[in-house]
């Protein structure tokens, strides 16, 4: 008989709030201070450890999903500012005194749409019209000798040698 099973009915909660935070299944294993296999072979073991991680995972992604979709519509935050109030008193046009506070205010602000986040969105949702990379095929039976020889020249080219050569190699 083996080694006793570090896994216990506590694992579930702890699982599920690192899924959360991201964590992925060896930073899980890491946490847990076993092997990423202990994990994996937890998951068939315990259906509930692996319901724990499919929906920490899965409301992680979304909230993911929420945050990269609000970044490329753009929205609008509350945020708490500190602003610095100084006041002075006077007495017959003399300073008499001087004190500064900080004051906390919270003001609504418009964070602009993200170029990045657009592109991402894009290239992920629609990646036939938005991808970097449009692949081609084209049916070489057509092409000429002399275009797949320039081609290969490209490829590798040979020193000391002009595209000239290449013509009087094929006569």
């Amino acid at each position: 008989m083996g080694r006793p099973s570090k896994y216990n009915i506590e694992c579930n909660e702890k699982a599920y709030k690192l899924c959360l935070l991201g964590a992925t299944d060896k930073q899980i294993a890491d946490f847990f201070e076993v092997d990423e296999a202990t994990i994996n072979r937890w998951k068939k073991d315990h259906p509930e450890f692996c319901e724990s991680l499919k929906s920490g995972k899965e409301v992680a992604d979304m909230n993911v999903i929420n945050s990269l979709y609000n970044k490329s519509l753009g929205f609008k935050e509350n945020v708490t500012k500190a602003i610095k109030c100084k006041t002075v008193l006077y007495d017959n046009g003399k300073r008499i005194s001087e004190k500064e506070d900080i004051v906390y205010a919270d003001e609504q602000v418009y964070v602009p749409p993200d170029t990045t986040a657009c592109i991402f969105w894009l290239k992920n949702r629609k990646p036939q019209q938005w991808r970097d990379k449009i692949e081609q095929t084209i049916e070489t039976n057509n092409v000429s000798t002399h275009v797949v020889r320039l081609a290969d020249l490209l490829n590798k080219p040979v020193p000391n040698r002009n595209i000239s050569d290449f013509d009087e190699e094929e006569e």
